[in-house]
């Protein structure tokens, strides 16, 4: 362990210089300014994972990682769907999910945005509509606002259909 410790001391922090992204501060920017506009400041999302295999889930918590930080744009997660202004669903729904996935539509107050996210919540992607264990895909079971493409897609696209749905207010 003190052999550890005077490694750490004698070598210091070896770290990478975070590489900032002209292009997603401009994104960032854009999404706090709505957010400000249409939501006093505060975005809540509610996120769903409706039968996924993960990759999604993985980054959305990318986006709200120190790196992309999606919080400081005025943006956050809740719990309850009762508090959220949106909610974020992934996957394929699953039969088990379904009832689920309705409940927590219900139980968001209106104006409710959805965002589907991913390939999978789009069309059911690998897991394809002919499973039994799948229900359909997301707009087959609530009514979708914006779709986010990509098997997983990144960070930055998930911004930007959070973005989309917020545009599409009335």
């Amino acid at each position: 362990m003190l052999r550890m410790l005077r490694q750490i001391v004698r070598i210091g922090t070896i770290t990478e210089r975070l590489a900032t992204s002209d292009a997603y501060e401009r994104l960032g920017r854009e999404l706090e300014d709505a957010v400000k506009k249409r939501f006093a400041g505060s975005l809540a999302i509610r996120q769903v994972d409706a039968g996924s295999c993960n990759g999604c889930e993985l980054e959305i918590h990318a986006a709200n990682n120190p790196y992309y930080d999606i919080e400081r744009f005025g943006v956050h997660f809740t719990a309850s769907p009762r508090f959220a202004d949106m909610l974020l669903v992934t996957g394929p729904v699953s039969v088990n999910m379904k009832t689920a996935l309705e409940m927590t539509y219900e139980a968001t107050p209106d104006p409710k945005l959805v965002v589907a996210v991913g390939d999978c919540a789009e069309h059911c992607g690998v897991f394809g509509r002919e499973n039994y264990a799948i229900a359909g895909c997301v707009s087959d079971i609530i009514p979708v606002d914006v779709v986010v493409h990509g098997c997983p897609p990144t960070p930055s696209d998930i911004i930007r259909g959070i973005l989309a749905a917020i545009d599409r207010m009335p």
